[in-house]
């Protein structure tokens, strides 16, 4: 009987660390989808003590992000065009 309460306590034990690690009571994934994107453009990950590091990260992401917007906006032409 006490193999089965441990395996209970474990079991919540887990369930919590996941529900709080997982953000499930916090932001909402948009939210969370925003701060990301935000993040990754502004190059939050970057090395800060090498400014060059951070700027072209910068630079370079959000030049990617302009040509993908390009492309969508292109596309949504081209296909409401009708070819």
């Amino acid at each position: 009987m006490a193999e089965r309460h441990d395996d209970d306590s474990e079991s919540r034990r887990i369930i919590e660390r996941v529900a709080n690690e997982g953000g499930l009571g916090g932001a909402s994934l948009v939210s969370r989808a925003a701060k990301g994107a935000r993040d990754h453009v502004t190059a939050a990950e970057a090395d800060r003590s090498d400014p060059i590091e951070v700027w072209g990260t910068r630079i370079g992401r959000a030049l990617g992000l302009i040509v993908a917007l390009g492309l969508l906006i292109w596309l949504a032409y081209y296909v409401s065009r009708g070819s």
